[in-house]
Protein backbone atom coordinates (compact mmCIF):
# COMPACT_ATOMS: atom_id res chain seq x y z
CA UNK A 1 0.00 0.00 0.00
CA UNK A 2 1.44 3.41 -1.06
CA UNK A 3 1.63 6.31 1.17
CA UNK A 4 -1.30 7.87 -1.27
CA UNK A 5 -3.74 5.05 -0.73
CA UNK A 6 -3.16 5.01 2.99
CA UNK A 7 -3.91 8.85 3.56
CA UNK A 8 -7.39 8.11 1.20
CA UNK A 9 -8.12 5.44 4.35
CA UNK A 10 -7.31 8.01 6.93
CA UNK A 11 -9.13 10.54 5.52
CA UNK A 12 -12.35 8.65 4.77
CA UNK A 13 -11.96 8.02 8.62
CA UNK A 14 -12.10 11.28 9.53
CA UNK A 15 -9.62 13.80 10.96
CA UNK A 16 -7.05 13.27 13.48
CA UNK A 17 -8.62 12.82 16.67
CA UNK A 18 -11.25 11.04 15.18
CA UNK A 19 -10.01 8.13 13.17
CA UNK A 20 -11.52 5.26 12.92
CA UNK A 21 -10.41 2.03 15.17
CA UNK A 22 -8.62 -1.30 13.93
CA UNK A 23 -8.40 -4.14 16.09
CA UNK A 24 -6.07 -5.76 16.68
CA UNK A 25 -4.97 -8.71 13.82
CA UNK A 26 -5.05 -12.38 14.79
CA UNK A 27 -1.41 -13.05 15.33
CA UNK A 28 0.13 -17.25 15.32
CA UNK A 29 1.70 -17.66 18.92
CA UNK A 30 3.97 -19.13 17.41
CA UNK A 31 5.57 -16.31 15.16
CA UNK A 32 8.15 -14.46 16.59
CA UNK A 33 7.43 -10.51 16.65
CA UNK A 34 8.50 -8.27 14.13
CA UNK A 35 11.14 -5.60 16.40
CA UNK A 36 11.69 -2.19 14.75
CA UNK A 37 14.03 0.64 15.85
CA UNK A 38 12.88 3.65 15.92
CA UNK A 39 15.66 6.50 16.23
CA UNK A 40 15.71 10.19 17.26
CA UNK A 41 17.42 13.09 18.47
CA UNK A 42 15.67 14.40 21.17
CA UNK A 43 16.52 14.00 24.87
CA UNK A 44 15.07 11.04 27.12
CA UNK A 45 12.44 13.22 29.13
CA UNK A 46 11.96 15.15 26.05
CA UNK A 47 8.22 15.60 24.61
CA UNK A 48 9.04 13.87 21.36
CA UNK A 49 10.86 11.13 23.37
CA UNK A 50 7.61 10.52 25.60
CA UNK A 51 5.44 10.69 22.40
CA UNK A 52 7.41 7.90 20.58
CA UNK A 53 7.28 5.83 23.69
CA UNK A 54 3.63 6.23 23.59
CA UNK A 55 3.37 5.04 19.91
CA UNK A 56 5.99 2.20 20.76
CA UNK A 57 3.41 1.00 23.33
CA UNK A 58 0.13 1.41 21.59
CA UNK A 59 0.96 -0.29 18.68
CA UNK A 60 2.65 -2.68 20.34
CA UNK A 61 -0.99 -3.12 22.20
CA UNK A 62 -2.84 -2.89 19.18
CA UNK A 63 -1.09 -5.36 17.06
CA UNK A 64 -1.18 -8.41 19.77
CA UNK A 65 2.58 -8.11 20.73
CA UNK A 66 3.14 -9.06 16.29
CA UNK A 67 4.84 -5.64 16.42
CA UNK A 68 7.58 -4.59 19.16
CA UNK A 69 9.37 -1.10 18.83
CA UNK A 70 12.95 -0.45 20.44
CA UNK A 71 13.39 3.64 20.76
CA UNK A 72 16.94 5.32 20.69
CA UNK A 73 16.52 8.29 21.48
CA UNK A 74 19.10 11.29 22.06
CA UNK A 75 21.35 10.55 19.11
CA UNK A 76 22.81 6.95 20.63
CA UNK A 77 22.44 5.77 16.84
CA UNK A 78 24.12 8.92 15.02
CA UNK A 79 23.29 12.74 14.49
CA UNK A 80 20.17 13.33 12.73
CA UNK A 81 21.74 13.39 9.36
CA UNK A 82 23.09 9.56 9.71
CA UNK A 83 19.86 8.91 11.40
CA UNK A 84 18.01 9.96 7.76
CA UNK A 85 20.29 8.26 5.73
CA UNK A 86 20.03 5.08 7.77
CA UNK A 87 16.09 5.70 7.60
CA UNK A 88 16.06 5.77 3.72
CA UNK A 89 18.67 2.77 3.38
CA UNK A 90 16.23 0.66 6.43
CA UNK A 91 18.66 0.12 8.55
CA UNK A 92 17.24 2.05 11.52
CA UNK A 93 13.00 1.17 10.36
CA UNK A 94 11.71 5.01 12.00
CA UNK A 95 12.73 7.89 13.01
CA UNK A 96 11.77 11.84 13.29
CA UNK A 97 13.62 13.83 10.69
CA UNK A 98 12.92 17.82 10.49
CA UNK A 99 12.46 19.02 7.06
CA UNK A 100 15.86 20.34 7.00
CA UNK A 101 17.11 16.84 7.09
CA UNK A 102 14.61 15.90 4.30
CA UNK A 103 15.51 18.85 2.04
CA UNK A 104 18.85 16.84 1.16
CA UNK A 105 16.81 14.21 -0.59
CA UNK A 106 14.13 16.12 -2.02
CA UNK A 107 14.90 20.54 -2.04
CA UNK A 108 11.15 21.01 -2.04
CA UNK A 109 11.49 20.82 2.08
CA UNK A 110 13.64 23.21 2.23
CA UNK A 111 10.90 25.96 1.12
CA UNK A 112 9.07 24.73 4.40
CA UNK A 113 11.57 26.44 6.75
CA UNK A 114 11.24 29.90 5.20
CA UNK A 115 11.74 32.50 7.80
CA UNK A 116 9.01 34.39 9.83
CA UNK A 117 6.33 32.93 7.16
CA UNK A 118 3.97 31.33 9.97
CA UNK A 119 1.62 33.55 12.25
CA UNK A 120 1.01 31.24 15.10
CA UNK A 121 1.12 27.35 15.96
CA UNK A 122 -2.43 26.81 14.13
CA UNK A 123 -1.35 28.47 11.48
CA UNK A 124 1.80 26.36 10.74
CA UNK A 125 -0.15 23.60 11.60
CA UNK A 126 -3.06 23.75 8.83
CA UNK A 127 -0.68 24.27 6.21
CA UNK A 128 1.82 21.38 6.97
CA UNK A 129 -1.23 18.90 8.04
CA UNK A 130 -2.70 19.44 4.98
CA UNK A 131 -1.52 20.86 1.79
CA UNK A 132 2.25 20.42 2.42
CA UNK A 133 1.87 16.94 2.90
CA UNK A 134 -0.34 16.30 0.32
CA UNK A 135 2.94 17.49 -1.85
CA UNK A 136 5.82 15.83 0.09
CA UNK A 137 4.69 13.10 1.35
CA UNK A 138 4.53 11.34 -2.33
CA UNK A 139 8.15 13.38 -2.80
CA UNK A 140 9.48 11.66 0.22
CA UNK A 141 8.06 8.06 -0.84
CA UNK A 142 9.93 8.75 -4.19
CA UNK A 143 13.13 9.07 -2.14
CA UNK A 144 12.66 5.79 0.42
CA UNK A 145 10.88 7.76 3.45
CA UNK A 146 6.96 6.91 4.17
CA UNK A 147 5.72 10.20 5.95
CA UNK A 148 3.22 9.36 8.45
CA UNK A 149 2.58 12.22 10.05
CA UNK A 150 4.03 16.14 11.93
CA UNK A 151 4.89 16.00 15.02
CA UNK A 152 6.42 18.63 16.97
CA UNK A 153 9.76 20.46 17.30
CA UNK A 154 9.11 24.23 17.62
CA UNK A 155 9.94 27.90 16.78
CA UNK A 156 13.37 28.24 16.91
CA UNK A 157 15.22 30.97 19.58
CA UNK A 158 18.51 32.72 19.96
CA UNK A 159 20.50 31.98 22.42
CA UNK A 160 24.22 33.55 23.38
CA UNK A 161 26.68 34.82 26.04
CA UNK A 162 27.75 38.07 24.65
CA UNK A 163 24.65 40.33 24.72
CA UNK A 164 20.96 40.18 25.05
CA UNK A 165 19.17 40.41 21.66
CA UNK A 166 16.48 43.19 21.07
CA UNK A 167 17.24 44.70 17.82
CA UNK A 168 18.77 42.91 14.40
CA UNK A 169 21.71 44.76 15.40
CA UNK A 170 22.62 42.65 18.18
CA UNK A 171 22.73 39.42 16.34
CA UNK A 172 25.44 41.45 14.47
CA UNK A 173 28.62 39.94 14.69
CA UNK A 174 27.55 37.00 17.16
CA UNK A 175 29.31 33.25 16.17
CA UNK A 176 26.64 31.03 16.75
CA UNK A 177 26.15 27.79 15.74
CA UNK A 178 23.17 26.11 13.19
CA UNK A 179 22.79 22.97 11.84
CA UNK A 180 23.59 22.14 8.09
CA UNK A 181 20.80 23.76 7.07
CA UNK A 182 20.69 26.74 4.43
CA UNK A 183 17.27 27.96 5.54
CA UNK A 184 18.36 28.42 9.35
CA UNK A 185 22.17 29.87 8.01
CA UNK A 186 20.86 32.31 5.46
CA UNK A 187 18.60 33.81 8.08
CA UNK A 188 20.87 34.37 10.60
CA UNK A 189 23.76 35.55 8.21
CA UNK A 190 21.03 38.14 7.14
CA UNK A 191 21.68 39.37 10.34
CA UNK A 192 24.79 39.61 10.30
CA UNK A 193 25.52 36.71 12.51
CA UNK A 194 28.57 34.04 11.48
CA UNK A 195 27.35 31.07 11.57
CA UNK A 196 29.24 27.44 12.39
CA UNK A 197 27.39 24.04 11.99
CA UNK A 198 28.57 22.13 14.94
CA UNK A 199 27.11 18.69 14.95
CA UNK A 200 24.06 18.53 17.93
CA UNK A 201 25.96 15.77 20.22
CA UNK A 202 28.91 18.13 20.51
CA UNK A 203 26.96 21.38 21.06
CA UNK A 204 27.13 21.85 24.79
CA UNK A 205 30.78 20.89 25.06
CA UNK A 206 31.23 23.65 22.53
CA UNK A 207 28.93 26.55 24.06
CA UNK A 208 31.02 25.70 27.51
CA UNK A 209 34.15 26.16 25.77
CA UNK A 210 33.08 29.10 23.91
CA UNK A 211 33.98 27.57 20.56
CA UNK A 212 31.42 29.79 19.57
CA UNK A 213 29.01 32.55 21.50
CA UNK A 214 25.37 30.65 21.06
CA UNK A 215 23.37 28.91 19.13
CA UNK A 216 18.94 28.61 18.28
CA UNK A 217 17.18 26.33 18.59
CA UNK A 218 13.27 25.82 20.37
CA UNK A 219 12.86 26.12 23.56
CA UNK A 220 12.31 22.90 24.48
CA UNK A 221 15.55 21.96 23.56
CA UNK A 222 17.13 24.62 25.01
CA UNK A 223 15.70 23.25 28.19
CA UNK A 224 16.24 20.04 28.14
CA UNK A 225 19.51 19.53 27.19
CA UNK A 226 20.17 22.32 29.83
CA UNK A 227 21.87 25.01 26.99
CA UNK A 228 20.97 28.00 30.28
CA UNK A 229 24.10 26.18 32.23
CA UNK A 230 26.51 28.03 29.46
CA UNK A 231 24.31 30.60 27.93
CA UNK A 232 23.45 33.89 29.52
CA UNK A 233 21.15 35.21 26.75
CA UNK A 234 17.59 34.06 25.37
CA UNK A 235 16.03 36.22 22.75
CA UNK A 236 12.49 34.72 21.62
CA UNK A 237 13.05 35.27 17.80
CA UNK A 238 11.46 32.76 17.00
CA UNK A 239 12.83 33.26 13.61
CA UNK A 240 12.24 29.50 11.57
CA UNK A 241 9.84 26.88 12.62
CA UNK A 242 10.15 23.48 11.72
CA UNK A 243 8.58 19.81 13.29
CA UNK A 244 9.81 16.23 13.68
CA UNK A 245 8.27 14.16 10.97
CA UNK A 246 7.35 10.80 11.94
CA UNK A 247 9.02 8.67 9.14
CA UNK A 248 9.05 4.86 8.43
CA UNK A 249 11.24 3.52 5.65
CA UNK A 250 10.31 2.51 2.65
CA UNK A 251 11.80 -1.46 3.61
CA UNK A 252 9.76 -1.36 6.63
CA UNK A 253 6.75 -0.21 5.70
CA UNK A 254 6.54 -3.61 3.30
CA UNK A 255 6.54 -5.52 5.94
CA UNK A 256 3.35 -4.01 7.47
CA UNK A 257 0.24 -5.88 6.19
CA UNK A 258 -2.53 -2.67 5.38
CA UNK A 259 -4.13 -3.28 9.06
CA UNK A 260 -0.90 -2.81 10.92
CA UNK A 261 0.05 0.63 8.18
CA UNK A 262 -3.56 1.90 9.50
CA UNK A 263 -2.71 0.76 13.33
CA UNK A 264 1.01 3.24 12.71
CA UNK A 265 -1.53 5.97 10.66
CA UNK A 266 -3.39 6.23 13.96
CA UNK A 267 -1.15 6.06 16.38
CA UNK A 268 1.16 8.74 14.71
CA UNK A 269 -1.36 10.91 14.78
CA UNK A 270 -2.25 10.35 18.58
CA UNK A 271 1.14 10.61 19.45
CA UNK A 272 1.68 14.08 17.35
CA UNK A 273 -1.21 15.53 19.01
CA UNK A 274 0.17 14.40 22.33
CA UNK A 275 4.24 15.93 21.40
CA UNK A 276 2.49 19.46 20.24
CA UNK A 277 0.17 19.82 23.74
CA UNK A 278 3.17 18.95 25.69
CA UNK A 279 5.42 21.45 24.44
CA UNK A 280 2.90 23.91 24.27
CA UNK A 281 1.86 23.51 27.93
CA UNK A 282 5.45 23.74 29.01
CA UNK A 283 6.97 26.53 27.39
CA UNK A 284 5.85 29.22 29.45
CA UNK A 285 6.78 27.47 32.39
CA UNK A 286 10.05 25.98 30.85
CA UNK A 287 11.28 29.75 30.15
CA UNK A 288 10.24 31.21 33.86
CA UNK A 289 12.96 27.97 34.79
CA UNK A 290 15.64 29.31 32.19
CA UNK A 291 15.29 33.15 33.64
CA UNK A 292 15.18 31.68 37.25
CA UNK A 293 18.30 29.85 36.17
CA UNK A 294 19.69 33.09 35.57
CA UNK A 295 19.33 33.60 31.86
CA UNK A 296 18.21 36.56 30.86
CA UNK A 297 14.97 36.94 28.24
CA UNK A 298 14.48 38.99 25.63
CA UNK A 299 11.33 39.59 23.58
CA UNK A 300 11.83 41.29 21.07
CA UNK A 301 9.85 43.29 18.04
CA UNK A 302 10.05 40.64 15.28
CA UNK A 303 8.86 43.17 12.66
CA UNK A 304 12.55 44.58 12.06
CA UNK A 305 13.63 41.49 11.89
CA UNK A 306 11.54 39.87 9.14
CA UNK A 307 12.00 42.67 7.42
CA UNK A 308 15.97 42.29 7.05
CA UNK A 309 15.08 38.45 5.07
CA UNK A 310 14.85 39.64 1.78
CA UNK A 311 18.45 37.74 1.23
CA UNK A 312 17.68 34.70 3.17
CA UNK A 313 14.58 34.18 1.12
CA UNK A 314 16.35 34.84 -2.22
CA UNK A 315 19.25 31.84 -0.59
CA UNK A 316 16.35 29.72 0.42
CA UNK A 317 14.71 30.23 -3.42
CA UNK A 318 17.62 29.12 -4.79
CA UNK A 319 18.11 25.90 -2.95
CA UNK A 320 14.86 24.54 -2.98
CA UNK A 321 13.90 26.14 -6.31
CA UNK A 322 11.62 29.23 -7.12
CA UNK A 323 8.67 27.17 -7.86
CA UNK A 324 8.65 25.52 -5.08
CA UNK A 325 8.66 28.45 -2.82
CA UNK A 326 6.30 30.12 -4.68
CA UNK A 327 4.35 27.16 -4.42
CA UNK A 328 4.71 26.81 -0.50
CA UNK A 329 4.46 30.83 0.00
CA UNK A 330 1.00 30.24 -1.65
CA UNK A 331 -0.01 27.58 0.74
CA UNK A 332 1.06 29.52 3.81
CA UNK A 333 -0.81 33.02 2.48
CA UNK A 334 -4.42 31.09 1.93
CA UNK A 335 -3.89 29.12 5.00
CA UNK A 336 -3.95 32.59 7.05
CA UNK A 337 -7.84 32.19 6.40
CA UNK A 338 -8.43 29.16 8.51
Amino acid sequence: MTFAMSRRIMLKAGAAGAAFSISAPYVSLHAAPLTLRFAHFAAEDHPGNIAAKQFAERVETRTNGAIKINIFPNNVLGGPPEQAQQIKLGTIDMGLPTQGQLDKYDTAFAAVMLPFIWDSPQHAFRVLDGPAMDWLAPLAEKQGFILLRNWEYGFRNVTNTVRPINVPEDVKGLKLRTPPELQIQASLEALGATVQAIAFPELYLALSQHVVDGEENPIAVIYFNKFYEVQKYLALTRHIYNNMIHTVSAVTWKKLDPTQQAIFHEESAAAGDLMRKMIADQEEDQIKKIEAAGMTVTRPNLAPFRALMGPANERIANYAGVDNVEKFQQMAEQGRTG
